[in-house]
C-alpha cells in the first residue's frame, strides 16, 4: 500500500483499511474496560467470602480461650486487635474508592457501573498527581498501606515471629517501592505513579479492590496459623506420655504381668470444670498442671477400685469421661530392705552411704546399730569402719509394725582402700614427656575405679636419675636439686619416680598402702 502512485481506487481501498483497524482497536479497548470491571466484582465477592471466614475463625478462637485461657486468651487478642487494623485498613481502602466514583460520575454513583465509560485516567490524577508531583492525598494513601504492612510483619504469636514464608507474601502484597523498567532495569518509577498515573479509572479501582481482598486474605493465614500451631503443638509428642496399666496391680511370684501401655496427651493449660471420685469432688489444689491428683486412703488388705468422672466444658456443654483403677493392698512384709549405696562391700577410710528401710514401718519406728553407724536423714545413714578390725560387720534392724517387732540384720565385708598408683602430670605407669614438661608437672596419687569420690594427697616422693643417687623430695614438685639432676639426663633415658608418700584428706589417720610408682621417659 505504500509507494508509487496511487489510483483514486487504490487510496478509498486503503483508507477503508485504516478506519476498520480503528474500529478493531476501539473495540477490543471496550473489552479490556469491561474485563477489569468483572474481575474487580469477581475480587469484591471473594473478600466477602474470605471476610466470612475470618469471622468464623475468630469465633473458635474465642470460644478456645473460654475453655483454655491459658493457651488461646493471648492467641485471641492478637486475633481481635488483627481483626480490627484490617478494617480499618479496608475502610479506608472503601471510602477512597467511594471518592473516586463520585468525582468519575459527578458525585453521584450508579446503581450498575458503565465499566467502558471509566476509560479515562483523569479523575485518579487528579486526586494523586499535580504537577508531576504526589499529592497529600496520595501521599496518605501510601502510608495507610505501609503502616498496615509494617503492623503485619510485626505480628507475634506465642512471642514468636511470623514465618518467613507468611512474611515474604506480606512484603509482596503490600509492596512500595520504586518500580524498575527497562531491559537493564535502570530506570525507576515511583510505585503510585506506576501503577495509577494514566491508567482508566476502572482500572484503578481493580487495583483498590485487590488491597482490600489482599488484607482479608493475609487476615485468614494468619488466624489460620495460630489455630494450625497450636493444633499442632497440641498432638506434638512432646505433650504425650506413656500409661502404663497393668491388670492387677500385686503378683504373686510365676504369675506372668499382663496390662497395656499406651501414650496419654498431657495438657499442662487444661482446666476441669469438676472432677469426681468415688462420687466426691475432688479440691481444686489438686487440679494442677493437666492433672488429676489422687490422695486418698489405701484402706483395709484386699482388692479396691478407685471410680471417678471428669468433667469438662466443650461448646457449651458439659462432656464427661468416666475412669476406673483397681489396685490391691497387700500385708506389710515382716523382713528389712538394706541395701548398700555402692556395692555389698564397706571400706575403712571413707563414710559408706546406706539406705535402710522396713516396708510399711515408719522410718521413725526403726532402730539400727552396727558399728561405727550414723543416721543423716530419712532412711539415710553413713557407716565408718575406719577403726573397726574385722573382716565382716554385722547391721542389725528392727522396727515396729501393728505392735509386733520385725527384727533382721545384714552382714557387710569390710576392706581397705586399694593400693594408690602414682601419676604425673594426671597420667600414670610409663610416660613419655621433656624435660621442661617434668619441672612443671604435679605428683599425684589417684585410685582408679575406685567407686567413692576420695581427695589423696601426697607429701613427698623418692627421685632417681640413671648414675646418681636417690633423692628425696618434699611436696608434689621437684624442687630445685631435683631439677639440677633432672638437666643430666639424656634423650631416650628413664627417670623414676617412686615411694610415693600419700595421705587421705579427711582422715589422715588412715594409713594409706603403698602407691605404684611412674617411670618417665625423657623425649628430649
Amino acid at each position: 500500500m505504500a509507494g508509487g502512485k496511487l489510483s483514486a481506487r487504490q487510496k478509498m481501498i486503503n483508507l477503508m483499511y485504516l478506519v476498520f483497524i480503528a474500529m478493531l482497536a476501539l473495540q477490543m479497548s471496550k473489552k479490556v474496560l469491561s474485563a477489569f470491571g468483572k474481575s474487580s466484582e469477581e475480587v469484591v465477592a471473594a473478600t466477602k467470602m474470605k471476610t466470612k471466614s475470618n469471622d468464623y475463625l475468630l469465633k473458635t478462637l474465642a470460644q478456645n480461650a473460654k475453655e483454655q485461657p491459658a493457651k488461646y486468651g493471648d492467641k485471641y487478642k492478637i486475633a481481635n486487635e488483627l481483626q480490627e487494623k484490617t478494617k480499618r485498613f479496608q475502610n479506608y481502602i472503601l471510602n477512597l474508592k467511594g471518592d473516586i466514583l463520585k468525582q468519575e460520575f459527578n458525585g453521584k454513583i450508579p446503581k450498575h457501573l458503565d465499566y467502558e465509560s471509566m476509560d479515562k485516567s483523569s479523575t485518579v490524577d487528579n486526586m494523586f498527581f499535580r504537577n508531576g508531583k504526589e499529592t497529600k492525598k496520595a501521599k496518605e494513601f501510601k502510608k495507610t498501606i505501609e503502616d498496615y504492612r509494617n503492623y503485619l510483619l510485626n505480628i507475634k504469636i506465642d512471642d514468636k515471629p511470623l514465618s518467613d514464608e507468611m512474611k515474604k507474601n506480606i512484603e509482596a502484597r503490600f509492596n512500595t517501592d520504586a518500580e524498575v523498567h527497562g531491559k537493564k532495569g535502570k530506570r525507576k518509577e515511583p510505585w503510585l505513579m506506576a501503577n495509577f498515573e494514566g491508567f482508566p479509572t476502572v482500572s484503578s479501582i481493580f487495583k483498590l479492590d485487590s488491597y482490600v481482598n489482599k488484607g482479608a486474605v493475609t487476615e485468614n493465614e494468619i488466624l489460620s496459623s495460630m489455630l494450625r500451631g497450636q493444633m499442632a503443638s497440641d498432638v506434638s509428642v512432646t505433650n504425650y506420655e506413656p500409661v502404663v496399666a497393668l491388670d492387677k496391680s500385686a503378683y504373686f511370684p510365676g504369675e506372668k504381668v499382663t496390662g497395656k501401655v499406651a501414650l496419654g496427651r498431657v495438657d499442662s493449660t487444661m482446666s476441669f470444670k469438676k472432677v469426681l471420685i468415688n462420687g466426691k469432688p475432688v479440691p481444686e489444689d489438686l487440679l494442677t498442671s493437666g492433672y488429676v491428683h489422687l490422695n486418698l486412703p489405701a484402706g483395709n488388705v484386699g482388692e479396691k477400685e478407685v471410680k471417678g468422672e471428669i468433667v469438662f466444658d466443650e461448646n457449651n456443654e458439659d462432656v464427661k469421661l468416666p475412669f476406673t483403677v483397681k489396685y490391691a493392698v497387700i500385708p506389710v512384709p515382716n523382713s528389712a530392705v538394706i541395701s548398700a549405696d555402692k556395692m555389698n562391700v564397706v571400706y575403712r577410710g571413707v563414710k559408706n552411704p546406706l539406705s535402710i528401710s522396713i516396708p510399711g514401718v515408719p522410718d521413725n519406728k526403726i532402730s539400727v546399730s552396727a558399728p561405727g553407724l550414723k543416721k543423716v536423714g530419712t532412711g539415710k545413714y553413713i557407716m565408718d569402719v575406719t577403726k573397726y578390725k574385722g573382716k565382716t560387720v554385722q547391721i542389725k534392724v528392727s522396727g515396729k509394725v501393728n505392735g509386733k517387732t520385725v527384727t533382721d540384720s545384714k552382714t557387710f565385708r569390710v576392706k581397705n582402700i586399694p593400693p594408690p598408683v602414682g601419676t604425673v602430670r594426671g597420667e600414670s605407669g610409663v610416660v613419655k614427656m621433656p624435660k621442661r614438661n617434668l619441672e612443671l608437672s604435679t605428683i599425684n596419687a589417684t585410685l582408679p575405679d575406685f567407686d567413692f569420690d576420695v581427695n589423696l594427697g601426697v607429701r613427698s616422693f623418692d627421685f632417681k636419675v640413671p648414675g646418681q643417687p636417690t633423692l628425696r623430695v618434699n611436696g608434689t614438685h621437684l624442687d630445685s636439686k631435683a631439677k639440677q639432676l633432672l638437666r643430666r639426663v639424656k634423650r631416650g633415658q628413664n627417670v623414676q619416680i617412686y615411694n610415693i608418700r600419700a595421705y587421705l584428706k579427711g582422715n589422715s589417720g588412715y594409713q594409706i598402702k603403698k602407691v605404684s610408682p611412674v617411670i618417665v621417659e625423657i623425649i628430649n
